[in-house]
């Protein structure tokens, strides 16, 4: 009997490691606000992003402000490999980070051990 609870809990906890890591999850996404010909957008970062997903205007410059209270080492740099950017986020600062709009596309981030995600639209 308690080879099959044991087996059974096993199960349960795969299933739920499988979802967390592999299930799609809702996202939160902001569009940008355009004051005066530039775009920007504030960026909590407390044990992953929010908003995750950011929506910008092509041709308008933008700005990403990432403010890191979360005092995790995963989380203390943003990486967007498509867009050549390594930016260092110090825990309770703001860090802007410039992003060119002159293109539309999709452009992931991600935390520097790429457990955490984000995307910026430009449309």
């Amino acid at each position: 009997m308690i080879k099959l609870i044991i087996f059974l809990v096993g199960i349960v906890l795969i299933g739920f490691i499988a979802w967390w890591f592999f299930g799609k999850h809702q996202v939160q996404a902001e569009q940008a606000a355009v004051n005066h010909d530039h775009q920007s957008v504030d960026i909590e970062v407390k044990g992953g992003y929010s908003p995750e997903r950011i929506v910008l205007k092509k041709g308008v410059p933008a700005t990403l402000k990432f403010k890191r209270t979360d005092a995790s080492t995963c989380l203390d740099h943003v990486v967007f490999s498509d867009l050549g950017i390594d930016q260092k986020l110090p825990q309770g600062q703001v860090e802007e980070v410039k992003i060119d709009t002159s293109k539309s596309g999709v452009y992931d981030w991600a935390c520097s051990m790429n457990m955490f995600h984000g995307q910026v639209i430009v449309k």
